[in-house]
């Protein structure tokens, strides 16, 4: 949980998001697919709070955002939303509706930006459920990298809709779409809410309290942004049985899986092919202790060749596991995946996001027990060393006897 100056978190998140999507290197005269960004700020009230300096929250953030806009590159596509800047805390449901694109994503006109961040004022309430679906729609549902920044003081005042199942909704949509979010000086009940936004869409919370942390954490939310996924899982449907089973060849696939669901996949198998499965479950939501995910191969008619499993009791971001299987005869194994947890606050739907990895490779025998080669000799020098020491040793012994006896 970090204190510090509003205007460094700002800046150093704004300037750090400035340099991901403005340097890279443009396309031939086509930005359609450029990654594109919209930066969503918490305009509410609590933002005319006078304690950054003997300056206001938001008069330091408007200073850091002129900064970033004249920083932009010009292919840099950018989007800026605000919540709680039109209507004061009098009437709540007027309130709870305060959210507004002042800058469309695109190329933006650095005067024009400025110009309309220098109007802003805090109000009133903090919709970051709607607003977040609203620059979910800001960015569309085109081919290229889509990222929300929410940069907020506070929790959510407008629920419902509630922001975490926001991020769940638009995450089960099946788009590229990732949400960080930036907490400015954070209690501990507005970090939980942003750590689970930013879960959802698999995404980074960053905080910042002292200008030792901050640079560490902005930076690595800047550089796991950066990171694109190295494999895109292609999305696909577990049935409920084995015989309605998408049949599924080797890659990593993408679907969802309600608390206490089985999904089913099929794999074919030749004879001497070996089957490498793993399937790892995002907790997306909080879950109760002592919970397990399964991973488990059965033939059609049900009967089970292997399982993997992975257990816990304790706060987990992923539960992993998984198994090989070696085929006999040409056929196709039935993946079953499948989950113990238990949730007494969380709906079902959306379920938490898994992703199932799929191999198939030569069957790796067990190599033959090593023979004893240069051994053999060995043995047959220890065995005459030993035939001739056990002569030796008798005929000393018959010496020593037949000379007691004379004596």
């Amino acid at each position: 949980m970090i204190h510090k100056r509003l205007s460094i978190v700002v800046s150093s998140g704004l300037i750090g998001i400035s340099v991901l999507f403005g340097a890279a290197p443009a396309q031939a005269d086509d930005t359609r697919n450029a990654p594109e960004v919209e930066l969503v700020l918490d305009v509410s009230g609590s933002m005319a709070a006078a304690d950054i300096d003997g300056a206001t929250r938001i008069s330091v953030a408007k200073k850091a955002f002129g900064e970033v806009v004249d920083g932009l590159g010009e292919t840099t596509r950018l989007g800026i939303r605000v919540l709680g800047a039109r209507y004061s805390n009098d009437d709540k449901k007027l309130g709870c509706t305060d959210t507004q694109q002042i800058v469309p994503v695109g190329p933006v006109d650095a005067q024009q930006a400025k110009d309309a961040i220098a109007t802003l004022k805090p109000h009133g309430f903090t919709p970051i459920g709607l607003a977040l679906r609203k620059a979910a729609d800001d960015l569309g549902e085109g081919g290229s990298a889509r990222r929300i920044v929410l940069i907020t003081d506070g929790e959510d005042t407008c629920t419902p809709p509630d922001p975490c199942e926001v991020a769940r909704d638009l995450a089960a949509q099946g788009t590229r779409l990732v949400i960080d979010t930036l907490g400015l000086t954070p209690d501990e009940k507005t970090r939980r809410q942003l750590v689970c936004i930013s879960t959802a869409t698999g995404g980074t919370f960053a905080s910042a309290s002292s200008e030792q942390e901050l640079s560490g954490r902005v930076q690595q939310l800047v550089g796991r942004a950066a990171l694109p996924p190295p494999v895109v899982p292609a999305a696909v449907a577990g049935a409920e049985s084995c015989d309605k089973a998408p049949q599924l060849g080797p890659g990593v696939y993408s679907d969802r899986e309600t608390i206490g669901e089985h999904r089913y996949y099929r794999v074919p198998l030749q004879p001497g092919q070996e089957l490498r499965a793993s399937v790892s479950v995002a907790l997306d939501r909080p879950v109760n202790r002592d919970y397990g995910v399964l991973l488990k191969a059965v033939t059609n008619d049900g009967r089970e060749l292997v399982r993997g499993l992975d257990a816990g009791s304790s706060r987990s971001d992923v539960e992993s596991t998984g198994l090989r299987w070696t085929a006999e005869s040409p056929d196709a194994v039935c993946l079953i995946v499948s989950n113990s947890f238990a949730s007494a606050t969380s709906k079902d739907a959306p379920g938490m996001p898994i992703e199932l990895s799929v191999d198939t490779v030569n069957a790796s025998h067990a190599p033959d027990a090593p023979g004893l080669g240069r051994g053999w000799l060995l043995l047959l020098v220890l065995t005459a060393a030993g035939l001739i020491a056990g002569v030796l040793a008798g005929w000393l012994t018959r010496w020593w006897v037949a000379a007691w006896r004379e004596n």
